[in-house]
C-alpha cells in the first residue's frame, strides 16, 4: 500500500489494511512512505502483526521544501505543490523495493494499491506483471468530478459562470466559484496540471479503484465514477481510525459537553491542515456569538500565520468563548470523533473534507458548509443536493463571510423544525445506512453489510487474477 503524504490520506489507508487483515488473516500488508509519515503510523498498526511499515528515502531539501516536510499539514499552497511533483522522485525508490520483495521472496506481491496520485504505480505495477489498483481516499462523486474536472478543464471553454462536466451520460453542472484558484487558474502547462493530469491518466490504467464510500450512501456518485473510469469500483467505506487522543484534553472536552442539551452543540473545524483569513475568522466568531449557540470550536491561526505559533487574543472578538461559558475553544487538535458522537452535538459547521463529512454523518449529524480546497465544494455540492443533510455557508479562502449570514444559517441548520430538523433526520438515516455498510451477522442470514461485501469482491477478484497470471 502506498499512501499519498497527508494524514487524510494515512488514514483511510491504516483502516483499510486493518479491514483486510481482519478479514482475512493469511493477508500481509506492507505501508510504504517516506521516513516520518512511517514514524508517526507506527503506533496504529503496533497490535496488527500482519501489517508491516516500509520506507523510501526522501530529501525535502532537493526540492526546495522545508526540513521535515514529507507530509502536507502544515505546508503553504507554494510547498503543496512542490511536494506534489517532489512525491513523484519516490518512484525508482518503490520500484526497487518492489525488485526487492520478488527477489527475496521469489513471488511477486499480490497487488500494489496506490493512492490516486501516486499514479506512477500503475508502470511499476506493469513492469513486474502485477495487479494494481488505485485508492481514492475521497468519496465517490467527488472523485468523479476531480478526475473529470482536471483532465478536461472544462472551465477554459466557456465565460459562463454554471458548465457542464465532460464524461457522464447524466447532465453534471458546477458554478466557476466552486472551483480552487490553482484551478481556474490551470490551463494545462501549470504546476498544478502537469501534476494532476498524469497522475489521473495513469491511475485510470488501473485494474480498478477502491473508494472510501458506501453503495447505500453514494449511488450517484459510484455511478459517475464508475462510468468515467470504466472498471470496477469497490466501495468499502467508512474507514475511520481511532486518533490517539491527550486523556486531558479529552476529559476536559467530554465533561463541557456532558452538560449541555441533545443537539444543541455546534462543533466547528476546519480539518488538519485548513484554515481562514483573519478577517473571515472575526466575522465567523462574531456570527457565532450572535447566534447564541453553544459551540466547541478547534481553531487555529489565520492564514498569513504559522500554524503552530501561539493563539492570539485579537483574531476573534474580545472575551470569546468566555462569555456565560458558551463556548470551547481547542487549539491547534481535537478528538473529532469523539466529539461528533456526542449526544449534545446538533451540527458540524465543516470545510467538507471527506474524512469529516464521514464521520460526521456516521453519527447523524448535519453539516454547514465552508468548503475550501480540493473536492471539498464538489463534497458540499453533493450534500445539498443529493443528500439534503448540508447547508453550504461560504465557499473558498476569499469569499466574504458576514457575521449575520453565519447567525442565520447556524439558527436555521441547529433549529429543532423546519430545515433543520428535516436535515437532521436525513443526517440519522444516513448514519445509520453507513452502519448497516460494516455490520458482520453472518453471511447465512444475508445480513453482512455492503461494503465488506465489497471487499470480498475486491479480495476475490485480486485472487482471480493471481491465477490467471501465474
Amino acid at each position: 500500500m502506498l499512501p499519498y503524504m497527508a494524514q487524510g490520506h494515512m488514514i483511510p489507508f491504516t483502516s483499510l489494511a486493518k479491514r483486510i487483515t481482519q478479514s482475512n488473516p493469511k493477508f500481509k500488508i506492507t505501508i510504504v512512505n517516506t521516513p516520518l509519515n512511517i514514524q508517526s503510523l507506527q503506533p496504529t498498526i503496533s497490535s496488527f502483526p500482519n501489517i508491516a511499515l516500509s520506507t523510501l528515502p526522501f530529501d525535502p531539501a532537493l526540492h526546495g521544501l522545508p526540513p521535515n516536510s514529507e507530509n502536507t499539514d502544515s505546508l503553504s499552497p507554494h510547498h503543496t505543490v512542490r511536494l506534489f511533483h517532489a512525491s513523484q522522485s519516490l518512484q525508482p525508490h518503490f520500484h526497487s523495493f518492489i525488485a526487492e520483495i520478488i527477489a527475496t521472496e521469489q513471488n511477486p506481491p499480490l497487488c500494489i494499491i496506490s493512492d490516486v496520485f501516486f499514479g506512477w504505480a500503475v508502470e511499476i505495477a506493469e513492469s513486474f506483471g502485477i495487479s494494481h489498483v488505485g485508492f481514492s481516499t475521497g468519496g465517490a462523486y467527488g472523485t468523479a468530478l476531480y478526475f473529470s474536472i482536471w483532465m478536461n478543464l472544462p472551465h477554459r471553454s466557456t465565460d459562463a459562470e454554471e458548465f457542464e462536466i465532460v464524461g457522464f451520460s447524466k447532465p453534471i453542472k458546477i458554478c466557476r466559484s466552486c472551483l480552487h484558484p490553482n484551478l481556474l487558474a490551470a490551463d494545462g502547462s501549470d504546476d498544478w496540471s502537469l501534476f494532476f493530469q498524469k497522475q489521473i491518466s495513469l491511475t485510470l490504467r488501473s485494474d480498478g479503484l477502491i473508494c472510501n464510500s458506501i453503495e447505500e450512501v453514494e449511488p450517484l456518485g459510484l455511478q459517475l465514477l464508475r462510468e468515467y473510469t470504466g472498471v470496477p469500483v469497490w466501495p468499502v467505506g467508512p474507514l475511520f481510525l481511532p486518533h490517539q487522543q491527550k486523556q486531558k484534553q479529552l476529559r476536559i472536552c467530554m465533561e463541557w459537553l456532558d452538560s449541555k442539551a441533545e443537539d444543541s452543540v455546534l462543533y466547528i473545524s476546519f480539518g488538519s491542515q485548513n484554515t481562514i483569513s483573519e478577517a473571515q475568522m472575526m466575522e465567523l466568531a462574531k456570527g457565532v456569538e450572535a447566534s447564541e449557540t453553544p459551540f466547541v470550536w478547534v481553531i487555529r491561526p489565520p492564514m498569513g500565520f504559522d500554524l503552530r505559533e501561539k493563539f492570539r487574543a485579537e483574531w476573534v472578538p474580545e472575551g470569546f468563548g468566555e462569555k456565560n461559558k458558551n463556548g470551547l475553544l481547542i487549539h491547534g487538535w481535537g478528538p473529532q470523533l469523539e466529539i461528533l458522537k456526542h449526544r449534545s452535538v446538533g451540527g458540524f459547521l465543516s470545510h467538507c473534507g471527506w474524512n469529516s463529512v464521514m464521520e460526521s454523518l456516521s453519527q447523524g449529524v448535519p453539516i454547514i458548509g465552508w468548503p475550501l480546497r480540493a473536492e471539498q465544494s464538489y463534497n458540499a455540492k453533493m450534500l445539498v443536493e443529493e443528500m439534503g443533510v448540508c447547508v453550504e455557508m461560504a465557499r473558498g479562502v476569499e469569499s466574504r463571510v458576514d457575521a449575520g449570514e453565519v447567525e442565520r444559517v447556524i439558527k436555521v441548520v441547529m433549529g429543532r423544525e423546519g430545515k433543520g430538523e428535516e436535515m437532521r433526520r436525513r443526517a440519522g438515516e444516513i448514519g445509520e445506512e453507513i452502519g448497516r455498510s460494516v455490520r458482520d451477522d453472518g453471511v447465512d442470514d444475508g445480513q453482512r453489510g455492503s461494503s465488506l461485501v465489497a471487499l470480498e469482491d475486491f479480495l476475490a477478484f485480486l485472487m482471480s487474477k493471481r491465477k490467471g497470471n501465474y
